[in-house]
């Protein structure tokens, strides 16, 4: 079961790194095609349609094939269509290329939260924070290597195509190790019309509450800090470099804590935390107490997702596909949409109220944390 877990460690770890990868080289992609700000967001668009169309596709097919049949797989072509970007011509090629890569990357998110899932269960205790905080490790390994190169003057194609080695490499050994899930026992009928375990629905609401937070802070803690608390250009990064280090921490934290507290009251103490941290760094009206604020709301942050996934998962294995893929869609929609709400909401009202938005659904996420109790036959053991 240790190898298991590793496999599962490595495909976070790779899913990571893609989009690190992929993120620190936008700057070059855009100005070898031309576009402007405006252009690039439709490009960018496209790996969120993507992803989209990728998690509500797989969720079926991992409940009929098994995870780690879907995961394997696509986690081979996560390396493949990260190259695909750096040969665009023109909007056109890299739309439909980052559309790949969003298919691609919203088929591995749900197949290897399905196979961690099954890894949990047999591990008999909370493991699946430690999944997560290697997701995050990856983002930050994949953007360093792609900066690196950046720094040494070289193409996105040179850099696309050697993480691409790395991560192809890292799915091969994930491959060997993985756990080998068995098809869900699922029934005709159910294959007709099937149904989700109850409460589903709304645990992807608790997702979507919890990554409205995460897209805020990524796309607008810096400018908080810069504008409204007149911080300066370098420490006004700090706001998101500390939510960024502290939702890492917290992760790796989580699972001694899932088992010590339960899953329940992780999250409605996390919810607390991020709700109180943001409010800190709302209130006081100081740079310092902005960055320590974005630094505990990142800690509050990071639990939830992770326990959120872990309890749909378990809510029902033999629907546990479907189950994370709806979860997993109601979740980046949050992460996606959040960034463009809290715009909408500072041109009406300033900055600082719209993100009291985020403040207000970490705290509703606190008072809603009863919905993660395990309704199975088969909770996990603490």
């Amino acid at each position: 079961m240790n190898r298991a877990r590793v496999a599962v460690y490595l495909l976070f770890l790779l899913a990571g790194a893609a989009i690190g990868t992929w993120t620190a080289r936008i700057p070059a992609i855009k100005q070898d095609l031309g576009l402007s700000d405006g252009r690039l967001s439709l490009a960018l668009l496209a790996i969120a349609a993507g992803a989209m169309a990728g998690m509500q596709a797989v969720g079926r097919l991992v409940d009929r094939y098994g995870s780690s049949r879907v995961m394997i797989p696509a986690a081979l072509l996560q390396g493949v269509v990260l190259v695909l970007p750096a040969y665009a011509v023109n909007l056109g090629t890299l739309a439909a290329a980052l559309f790949g890569f969003g298919v691609v990357h919203g088929v591995l998110d749900v197949s290897m939260n399905a196979n961690a899932v099954e890894v949990e269960r047999a591990w008999g205790r909370p493991i699946m924070s430690s999944f997560h905080a290697v997701f995050s490790i990856g983002g930050f390994a994949g953007a360093a290597a792609g900066g690196l190169f950046a720094h040494l003057a070289l193409s996105p194609a040179a850099t696309f195509l050697s993480v691409a080695v790395v991560i192809a490499l890292l799915a091969a050994w994930a491959a060997a190790w993985a756990l080998r899930s068995r098809p869900s026992p699922v029934t005709s009928d159910s294959e007709v019309r099937p149904r989700l375990p109850k409460g589903i629905l709304f645990l992807g609401v608790l997702a979507f509450c919890c990554l409205v937070g995460e897209g805020a802070a990524a796309d607008w803690s810096s400018v908080y800090l810069r504008e409204d608390l007149a911080a300066s250009a370098g420490f006004a990064a700090a706001g998101y470099a500390a939510f960024s280090i502290m939702m890492t921490a917290g992760r790796l934290a989580g699972d001694r804590l899932a088992v010590r507290f339960g899953p329940v009251a992780l999250v409605r103490g996390c919810g607390l935390l991020a709700a109180a941290g943001l409010g800190l760094a709302l209130t006081v009206g100081h740079p310092v107490a902005g960055v320590a604020g974005f630094g505990c709301f990142g800690a509050g942050l990071s639990c939830i997702v992770p326990q959120v996934f872990s309890a749909a998962g378990h809510r029902d294995p033999a629907f546990a596909g479907r189950a994370l893929a709806r979860v997993a869609s109601i979740g980046y929609l949050g992460f996606l949409s959040g960034p463009v709400l809290i715009g909408g909401l500072a041109e009406l009202s300033g900055l600082p109220r719209a993100l009291g938005v985020p403040a207000l659904l970490a705290a509703f996420v606190a008072l809603a944390a009863t919905a993660l109790r395990p309704r199975t036959t088969e909770p996990v053991r603490s």
